[in-house]
């Protein structure tokens, strides 16, 4: 096995916690918001999606690689999904702004992650 493969291994080995910790923590935190002059602002859900990035960006410099961090992101974003749809009473995250943006922020999140976390690449060969 090379290098290159065992790092991604060991990469998507990381990303499986890291992803199951940000849907929980993120699902947990996205609730809390704050009413600033009547408006409530959802700081929960962004605080949620910076975490989502934090751990992105930790996975793609730690391992050199997008792939750890896509899987974080495709599995937060299928985790979160699910909660969504649970039956009335058992649902985790419902369709409201900040189920909204900490739902949909996942994928954007994860796309611009992605994107950062190219320069972390090793160079093939």
């Amino acid at each position: 096995m090379t290098k290159r493969v065992a790092g991604t291994a060991g990469g998507i080995a990381a990303a499986v916690p890291a992803a199951l910790f940000v849907a929980l923590a993120g699902t947990a935190l996205h609730r809390h918001d704050l009413v600033l002059a009547g408006l409530q602002v959802p700081w929960g859900a962004a605080a949620a999606l910076v975490l989502l990035g934090s751990a992105q960006v930790w996975l793609g410099a730690a391992f050199r690689s997008v792939i750890p961090a896509a899987v974080c992101g495709v599995l937060c974003y299928a985790l979160t999904g699910w909660w969504s749809t649970l039956e009335a009473g058992k649902r985790l995250i419902i369709g409201d702004t900040a189920g909204n943006v900490w739902v949909f922020g996942i994928a954007v999140t994860t796309i611009a992650m992605l994107l950062w976390c190219r320069r972390y690449r090793q160079p093939a060969g």
